[in-house]
């Protein structure tokens, strides 16, 4: 299953981006899962005036990337605030069920469109509080190679 990450807005060099990219390299790595890579699609962020339009406008965008097969996991405050053992585990069930492609989402500064819950397989959260989507990307990359390594019974993942 080819995984891959949609986001609002683009890293710029610099920290962020390296951390983002060892954990990109890291997944990569990884072999013999039936899960591939982590391709990144990065979406500008909309200019319209309105928060519900700007939303709106970006979930067009999130969704003209998304082949129509593929399942979609959200990032999003309000979503469920899984452990990572529970992540691994929805990743194995999209995997085993013979889907071609995981997509992962997050948002803009205003958050994910509901259009876009009404099409997603999950919506997982880091957590109540608000983070940059920076970190978020760092965080979604991290947990995605976590799963990986704990469906293939590597040590990096200490649970307990």
């Amino acid at each position: 299953m080819r995984l891959g990450l949609i986001c609002i807005g683009r890293l710029k060099a610099g920290p962020e981006r390296e951390l983002y990219q060892r954990y990109s390299e890291r997944i990569a790595a990884l072999r013999r899962l039936g899960l591939e890579g982590l391709e990144l699609r990065e979406i500008e962020e909309s200019r319209a005036k309105l928060p519900a339009e700007r939303m709106a406008r970006e979930a067009e965008e999130i969704l003209s990337f998304l082949p129509h097969d593929a399942a979609l996991l959200l990032f999003d405050e309000a979503g469920v605030a899984a452990d990572s053992l529970n992540f691994a585990g929805f990743i194995k069930k999209e995997r085993d069920s013979g889907r071609k492609a995981l997509w992962c989402a997050i948002g803009g500064s205003e958050g994910l469109a509901p259009s876009l819950q009404t099409r997603a397989q999950a919506v997982f959260s880091f957590g109540a509080m608000t983070l940059p989507h920076q970190l978020v990307r760092i965080l979604a990359a991290e947990q995605i190679y976590r799963a990986m390594t704990i469906l293939s019974g590597h040590p990096y993942h200490r649970a307990g």
